[in-house]
């Protein structure tokens, strides 16, 4: 059959559109995704689980606690899911960001969900503990070894440790060193303010009207060992969720400072407890109460946090309120 040079243009042009719609064809195959870049040198990192070797530079990261959002954030990499359940003011963006895939409770991720995200890293921490084995089946899983029960001894160290590895791993070296050094000053600023102070502190977990004491065995026990602040009660018991105690408690260790942890405020995503609200007659008896020196803190910095560049800065501020005149 001949044709002429239009019609030949019109066939070979209806042919090139038949071709291209094939394409979106549910039954042909997608290209491929491009490779993530190869580490020049491998990072391995041994943790409380056990090892993770890293080979290539991660592009989807799931990540399980609100901790790991944050490194990522001031490290400026890409998130690409996140439990979405408590996420503290300071990550808020995230919440609604549709982008990031919501991988549900920071206490019980949804493993489907992470399962669809097809990530090349999984980032968590202790709380997620249980999944460790199936999330290191599914890609390269990284356990940060902070301790949320009893964090004297290394406590900052272990943050830095984790964003100094976590700037290799993604290539933010001197970034990583740069946030680094600013925890470090912040520390010391701390420190500055609790040298040879006198006052002794008391640190309490509000909820519901209840009360919890945090103390120097506890998930702020760096508070006591590493910034200088000296503790009002002895107690040494390590807890996650602290030691249960009654208002009596807390009029007898007459604390000089109290720093008051709303969980209340976190759990139903309320407002903060404030010193009008808190009519607690025995709480007022105390020589905190008396002198202005009781500090509702940046809940979601102390609680759902408080091993991250930015919760550690807010946690920080919040110490030295209590020392102010």
């Amino acid at each position: 059959m001949n044709l002429s040079p239009p019609r030949l243009r019109g066939l070979l042009a209806l042919l090139a559109a038949t071709a291209l719609a094939g394409c979106g064809n549910p039954g042909s195959t997608p290209a491929a995704a491009a490779p993530s870049p190869v580490l020049e040198t491998p990072v391995t990192v041994a943790h409380a689980l056990g090892i993770t070797t890293i080979t290539h530079r991660p592009q989807r990261v799931a990540a399980l606690d609100m901790n790991e959002v944050d490194f990522l954030d001031r490290l400026g990499v890409p998130v690409a899911g996140m439990a979405k359940d408590y996420v503290p003011h300071f990550l808020a963006r995230y919440k609604d960001d549709a982008a990031v895939r919501d991988l549900g409770a920071i206490v019980q991720p949804n493993l489907e969900r992470v399962h669809a995200l097809h990530p090349d890293l999984v980032l968590m921490t202790s709380i997620q503990g249980n999944h460790y084995q199936e999330l290191s089946e599914l890609a390269p899983t990284l356990h940060y070894d902070v301790d949320f029960r009893d964090s004297r001894g290394h406590h900052l160290d272990i943050v830095k440790d984790h964003l100094l590895t976590l700037g290799r791993i993604f290539d933010r070296q001197a970034q990583a060193a740069e946030i680094a050094a600013e925890l470090d000053a912040k520390m010391e600023q701390v420190r500055a303010v609790t040298a040879g102070r006198p006052e002794r502190a008391l640190i309490v977990l509000h909820n519901n009207g209840a009360f919890s004491s945090f103390g120097i065995g506890s998930r702020y026990g760096f508070v006591f060992d590493a910034l200088g602040v000296k503790p009002a009660s002895g107690a040494l018991a390590s807890s996650l969720h602290g030691q249960p105690i009654s208002s009596e408690f807390i009029q007898q260790a007459n604390p000089d400072i109290l720093y008051v942890v709303d969980r209340t405020a976190v759990m139903e995503h309320g407002p903060l407890m404030t010193a009008e609200r808190m009519a607690n007659p025995l709480l007022r008896q105390t020589r905190a109460w008396k002198n202005g020196r009781v500090v509702f803190v940046d809940a979601d910095a102390w609680y759902i946090t408080a091993a991250s560049p930015t919760s550690l800065a807010l946690l920080a501020d919040d110490i030295i309120r209590g020392y102010r005149d």
